[in-house]
């Protein structure tokens, strides 16, 4: 299977069907679909300027780009050190090279930078769209857990005495357990630094 970069476009449910038999299940198919929707709505969102400095730090991480800067340094050197053909403009130590170079590793880490700063803004929001599907379906397990409760108390079936099926019944509390993971998290830190 080939990917191709950019949002992704899926045909309809009725086409999906009729043009492949072989396709996932319904379900499968449409959630694919919403993640799609969901990424192509993140480069839409994308503005110029980071749309630019995705490109340049896609480019810069190929190895054409390595490639062009080896031969570019190649030049340069036996343009600037073999001085029988051409009059050196940068002989040695290579001070316009450097100064050249210099001003491009500047630019490509700000570029750089501004891609990981849109990834990590991106994979933020991914979080919080997982930590909200997480909740709900904590909440949709309760309520199952509940209706057949309700269905065993309706058959006559005597309910097994089981502590941890009690508090699995019971709603988590999403503020207690993000303290509850920082304080096992400091306590560890601690641990870990008396330890050493």
């Amino acid at each position: 299977m080939r990917f191709q970069r950019g949002p992704v476009r899926f045909p309809n449910k009725r086409d999906r069907a009729s043009h492949d038999t072989s396709a996932q299940p319904e379900h499968i198919a449409d959630t694919i679909e919403e993640i799609a929707q969901f990424e192509g709505r993140e480069q839409l969102d994308m503005g110029v300027s980071e749309q630019l400095a995705n490109k340049v730090t896609n480019f810069s991480g190929s190895m054409f780009y390595v490639w062009l800067h080896v031969a570019w340094f190649t030049i340069w050197l036996l343009i600037n050190v073999a001085s029988l053909i051409f009059q050196p403009f940068d002989p040695f130590p290579f001070g316009l090279l450097t100064m050249i170079v210099s001003l491009e590793a500047i630019f490509l880490s700000t570029f750089v930078l501004i891609s990981q700063n849109r990834q990590a803004s991106h994979a933020d929001r991914r979080s919080k769209v997982d930590l909200q599907i997480n909740v709900i379906t904590e909440r949709e397990v309760t309520k199952i857990m509940d209706m057949v409760s309700q269905i065993r108390d309706h058959l006559g079936i005597a309910p097994a005495d089981d502590r941890e099926l009690d508090e699995m019944q019971e709603e988590a509390d999403i503020a207690e357990l993000a303290d509850a993971v920082d304080g096992a998290e400091r306590e560890h830190d601690a641990a870990e630094s008396r330890a050493s």
